[in-house]
C-alpha cells in the first residue's frame, strides 16, 4: 500500500477534490481508500439507533455488519487520539490510501491553496509537501504548482509521490 495526502486549510477544497481523484485512480486500476481527519468530535451513527444507543450506554467499540457494509465505531472516552501511524494497519490493504488532513504528519502530500481562504501557505515550513495545486498563480512556491482544475495531472503526482505506508514514522514524542 501507498500513501499520499492532500493537506490544506479548512475551505481550501480538500474533500471535493477527492472525490474527483478517486474515480480517476480507479479508472487507472488502482483499489482507493481514504483516511479523513476530523478536527471536531463527529457521529457516523444516528442518535435512536441501537449501535448508537450501545455506544452512548458506554461501549468502547460497537461494530455494525450487514450484507452490503460494516463500521466500528471506536470511542476513545480518555484515550488520545490516534496517530496516522496507528490507523493505517486497521485499513485493509489498497494500493493507494489518499490521507485527506493530517497536515502536520510526515507522510508525502500535495497542498491545496487557496488565496481567498486567507490563510497562508504551508509548504514553506512542511518539507513533505511535494506539490501544490491551486486556482491561482504561486509565484513564491518552492515546489511544483499544479492547477487545482487539472486532476489528471495531480493524479499523476500522487501517483509518483506516493511512499510505502510501512515507511510512515509516528508523530509521538522523540520520534
Amino acid at each position: 500500500m501507498r500513501i499520499i495526502g492532500l493537506a490544506g486549510w479548512s475551505g481550501a477544497g480538500k474533500t471535493t477534490l477527492v472525490t474527483q481523484l478517486i474515480p480517476v485512480f480507479r479508472a487507472r486500476g488502482l483499489k482507493v481508500s481514504t483516511v479523513k481527519h476530523a478536527h471536531k468530535g463527529f457521529d457516523i451513527d444516528l442518535p435512536g439507533k441501537d449501535s448508537h444507543r450501545h455506544r452512548e450506554a458506554g461501549a468502547t467499540e460497537v461494530f455494525v455488519a450487514s450484507g452490503v457494509r460494516w463500521a466500528l465505531v471506536h470511542e476513545l472516552r480518555d484515550e488520545p487520539e490516534p496517530d496516522l501511524a496507528d490507523i493505517i494497519p486497521m485499513l485493509a490493504s489498497v494500493d493507494l490510501l489518499i490521507v485527506e488532513g493530517f497536515k502536520r504528519h510526515r507522510h508525502p502530500k500535495l497542498e491545496i491553496y487557496r488565496p481567498e481562504v486567507g490563510k497562508p501557505l504551508l509548504h514553506p515550513d512542511d518539507d513533505y509537501i511535494v506539490a501544490i495545486t491551486s486556482n491561482a498563480e504561486v509565484p513564491e512556491a518552492k515546489v511544483p504548482v499544479i492547477p487545482i482544475g487539472d486532476i489528471e495531472k495531480i493524479a499523476d503526482v500522487m501517483t509518483v509521490e506516493a511512499m510505502p505506508a510501512e515507511r510512515l514514522k509516528p508523530m509521538r514524542e522523540g520520534s
